[in-house]
């Protein structure tokens, strides 16, 4: 396993690691996530991913069950949750969502509790919220991470300009400003990573856990005759994504890169993760996995990444037509 700095803090994160997104009481047990969460430790992993809307809670409670047993040196994991969607689902009541103080800090104690921890090492802004202040986010952080129950925090899915003001507001309080950002980066999906976020990374630094790197499954190129049943894609609840993913034109680019990663020697799946932790200012890419096998495959793009030359990268980008205009050939 490799190990990346997250942005400009003192953290060393494993540039793979592991999340519980659909998979956890959607999709897998106990059992399964025990051996998943097992085998992502003993290659390396020590971030594992998690949030308060995950299966309404039960996915972090999978977690704290799992980190239970297994009795690993709490120091030698990352562990997260996220605040922002609640987890009542729709029975959620004012301020039992959003990112006002209330809400961050019982969320908090929420996943606390779930995980059945003592702190959490990242805690992100699940999205952002603009019926709140930016001071009051920025200052609620802060509080939580001076009385020890979080240690670093972070946002996901919030633009450029609202990372920045963060930075401005911690800046002009003397206050703790974001240390990492979890947006969506895929093949399909580069224009955060590779454009709008390029001055917060050269300007304060950011780290970035990013998910769905698979493009939740489509660059696996299981879906390429179909939607399987079982898949992410079949199931309930889940039709915002397929709608959005599977469309024709992406099916005959997946098609085209399972070619390339063939002359490789390697999946597409693999190819595809691979190619997200090849740019520098990916600092972790979370992986999901229902099976030991699918999990196995993936964690081989830590050697797969150093095999993709300049001209392995052009041909990626020939096939996807979609590369930001800054950074076109």
């Amino acid at each position: 396993m490799e190990y990346r700095r997250l942005g400009k803090s003192g953290l060393q994160i494993s540039a793979l690691s592991f999340g519980s997104w659909v998979t956890f009481h959607g999709q897998v047990d106990d059992s399964a996530s025990d051996r998943l969460m097992g085998l992502a430790y003993d290659n390396g992993i020590n971030f594992f991913d998690n949030a308060e809307v995950y299966a309404l809670g039960e996915s972090e409670k999978m977690m704290g069950r799992v980190l239970k047993s297994k009795n690993w040196d709490r120091t030698s994991i990352i562990v997260s949750s996220k605040a922002f969607f609640g987890w009542r689902g729709a029975n959620n009541k004012p301020n039992q969502t959003g990112l006002s103080r209330k809400h961050l800090m019982e969320a908090c104690h929420e996943a606390l509790q779930r995980m059945q921890l003592d702190y959490l090492d990242l805690y992100y802004c699940h999205r952002p919220d603009r019926n709140v202040p930016i001071e009051e986010v920025v200052w609620t952080m802060t509080n939580l991470i001076q009385q020890g129950k979080i240690l670093y925090w972070g946002t996901s899915e919030w633009t450029a300009a609202e990372i920045m003001e963060a930075h401005m507001v911690a800046r002009q309080y003397n206050l703790i400003a974001p240390v990492v950002e979890q947006p969506e980066y895929n093949l399909f999906r580069r224009e955060k990573i590779e454009l709008e976020y390029l001055p917060v990374f050269s300007g304060v630094g950011l780290g970035t856990t990013i998910f769905s790197p698979l493009a939740s499954g489509i660059l696996t190129g299981k879906y390429n005759n179909g939607v399987p049943e079982g898949s992410r894609l079949s199931l309930e609840g889940y039709e915002w994504l397929r709608n959005r993913n599977l469309l024709e034109a992406n099916i005959a680019k997946v098609v085209k890169l399972e070619k390339v990663a063939k002359e490789l020697g390697t999946s597409l799946a693999t190819f595809a993760v691979a190619w997200t932790i090849r740019n520098p200012n990916v600092s972790s890419t979370i992986l999901g996995a229902t099976k030991e096998a699918q999990l196995t495959e993936t964690l081989k793009a830590i050697d797969v990444y150093q095999q993709l030359t300049p001209e392995i990268m052009k041909e990626i980008d020939a096939i996807m037509e979609n590369a930001p205009m800054a950074i076109r050939h």
